[in-house]
């Protein structure tokens, strides 16, 4: 086609309806469903009688001029190929491929970033003498994913690129197309493969089998990615089984996240820490995921509540939505796990979304400020908190209980925080009683601690709009706000420690020991050596003794002896320098998180 009919064809695509005709099983009946996304979500519409045929017959007139436009696209293929695979219909819809000089450009931008920790897997994966197994990338949006592929065709030598493709696949593609892609490049000699957001096809979770068993186990190196973890877990269970190697990249340590992006300090992992889109030195210069409460919960929906809908939408027909079928259904499932983000330092109990939203933070700071030993203060005894509430509802995106469409049950709430540990998005800290209850607490922890932040100051926003908060001093308004945001620090920089603790010491048990009166923030004991170190983490630069009293507590100490044997060390962990005071080591949390990992 000449640059005229091009034209002509793209306008004809953008009048045509976008996404696709889908079928959902709800009570063993079958509906169809218009679904589509728009400014970045997905929308899903009943459609039925004579509009559906009109809707049908319009998305299919736009995908036979994809499949032109595509297919007047294909001298950017290697020659051999294009013949043999754009024939009929076999043709990706929406996928484009990458061979030779157009892979060098694909992977010249990220020449000069630094690599995550995990990248060395991959590298060994590609240069192993293994085969029969397929390497599957997969994690939340902007975790790095793609930026590993391409650092890793940077890598290659002339021979092993000339050996290479990458497709990026889109909705609307699926197995049979790809795997006619697949066939010729193998025959044309081609060994490494790259295959990105392969869980965009409908049947890849069925089909997954495919890429282990035809391609992997004749020698072809093939690396599946994409953002749908739970598309990748369900696939390994149901297709894949040991013939895959997994590498999940939701997780980013404070140390890998000042090392790759080249930005320090405890508070700027706190404020942006979860993903790989702060632009730094070292790193792209994306704008940040969580610099606001928008866009933290467009990445709620479409990184994590997508990723649960896609998933099991598309494994067992639907078989896995269990319980979650008519959260799904009535658009609830986002607003469940908004809910959950806010409250991660309590327990995931179904009150959290039965009752009407109460801020957490809210009530700590208001506390804290009357007891504040310096400058205590009431004034957010005078504050309209139903209305600061609301607002704080508003800007969140959280509904009342009142509101709600969908009634959320104990099964729902078990189901939600399956799938978050799935996708690797939360982890839990076990809450030790001294009182010998076999029933401890347990605490969960947000993996990614951006998106807590965010929503933490939303709520000073919808603090600063009180009229009674805006009457006070702007010396108080600051010292109030600050004060609030300090705690939230404070309770966050705890979790990130017991999380990478855990994570570091895998072999050692790592846990909040309560008393009746205090606590130690951590303990880690290990079962072997039968010995225990206990921790207090404070978010301050100053040593004050008040922060060692539990630590130099005799009961307490002879408490965690007997049931942990011997103490070997007592430490407090902040933000001020490392050094050691009466026995009792102070250290700097950035040093202590980059020893750990």
């Amino acid at each position: 086609m000449n640059s005229e009919d091009i034209n002509r064809v793209k306008k004809q695509i953008g009048s045509l309806p976008p996404g696709n005709i889908v079928i959902k099983r709800i009570n063993g009946k079958e509906y169809e469903y218009w679904q589509y996304r728009e400014s970045g979500r997905q929308i899903t519409k009943r459609i039925k009688g004579e509009e559906l045929e009109i809707l049908r017959k319009q998305i299919e007139e736009r995908k036979r001029l994809e499949v032109m436009l595509k297919a007047d696209n294909a001298s950017k293929l290697p020659a051999e190929i294009i013949g043999k695979v754009f024939v009929g219909h076999g043709v990706l819809a929406d996928s484009f491929i990458r061979v030779g000089d157009e892979l060098k450009e694909f992977s010249a931008p990220v020449r000069d970033y630094k690599k995550r920790d995990c990248f060395s897997k991959l590298e060994d994966y590609l240069y192993s003498p293994v085969n029969d197994r397929v390497f599957i990338l997969y994690g939340l949006r902007r975790t790095g994913k793609t930026t590993m592929i391409r650092q890793a065709i940077n890598d290659m030598d002339a021979n092993k690129l000339s050996k290479t493709a990458f497709i990026q696949v889109n909705a609307g593609d699926d197995i049979s197309s790809l795997n006619k892609y697949i066939r010729e490049l193998e025959k044309s000699g081609y060994r490494y493969l790259f295959i990105d957001e392969v869980t965009l096809m409908d049947d890849f979770i069925e089909q997954a089998a495919l890429f282990s068993d035809i391609y992997a186990s004749s020698g072809m190196k093939i690396v599946l990615s994409g953002t749908d973890s739970l598309g990748f877990l369900f696939s390994q269970d149901e297709q894949l089984y040991d013939r895959a190697i997994m590498l999940h990249t939701t997780f980013i340590s404070y140390g890998e996240f000042e090392r790759v992006l080249g930005i320090q300090g405890i508070d700027n992992y706190i404020k942006y820490g979860g993903t790989m889109s702060l632009g730094g030195v070292n790193y792209n210069q994306m704008p940040t995921t969580f610099s606001n409460v928008k866009s933290t919960n467009e990445y709620v929906d479409s990184a994590i509540a997508h990723n649960i809908q896609h998933s099991l939408k598309n494994y067992q027909y639907e078989g896995h939505f269990r319980g979650l079928a008519d959260l799904y259904e009535k658009g609830e499932l986002t607003n469940v796990i908004n809910r959950i983000v806010e409250d991660m330092n309590h327990s995931f109990v179904l009150e959290v979304i039965q009752r009407a939203f109460v801020s957490h933070d809210l009530g700590i700071t208001r506390n804290n400020l009357r007891k504040d030993k310096k400058a205590p203060s009431d004034i957010l005894d005078d504050i309209d908190t139903s209305m600061v509430t609301e607002r704080l509802m508003a800007k969140l995106d959280i509904h009342d209980v009142n509101g709600k469409t969908a009634i959320v049950e104990t099964t729902h709430m078990n189901e939600v925080k399956e799938y978050l540990l799935l996708l690797d998005l939360i982890d839990t800290i076990e809450v030790v009683s001294s009182s010998g209850s076999n029933k401890n607490k347990e605490r969960i922890v947000f993996t990614q601690p951006g998106l807590r932040y965010s929503q933490a100051e939303a709520l000073v926003s919808s603090l600063l709009q009180d009229d009674i908060f805006r009457d006070i001093g702007i010396k108080d308004r600051l010292r109030i706000t600050e004060r609030l945001l300090d705690e939230v620090r404070g309770r966050m920089m705890e979790d990130i420690i017991l999380l990478e603790t855990k994570k570091a010491f895998p072999d050692k048990e790592v846990f909040v020991l309560q008393f009746p009166v205090g606590e130690f923030d951590m303990v880690v004991f290990d079962r072997g050596s039968i010995s225990c170190q206990l921790y207090e983490i404070k978010h301050s630069d100053k040593i004050v003794s008040e922060q060692t009293r539990h630590l130099v507590d005799k009961e307490k100490c002879e408490y965690a002896q007997k049931q942990y044997g011997d103490i070997v060390g007592k430490c407090v962990i902040y933000n001020g320098v490392t050094s050691c005071e009466n026995d009792i080591k102070y250290t700097n949390v950035e040093d202590y998180l980059k020893f750990s990992t």
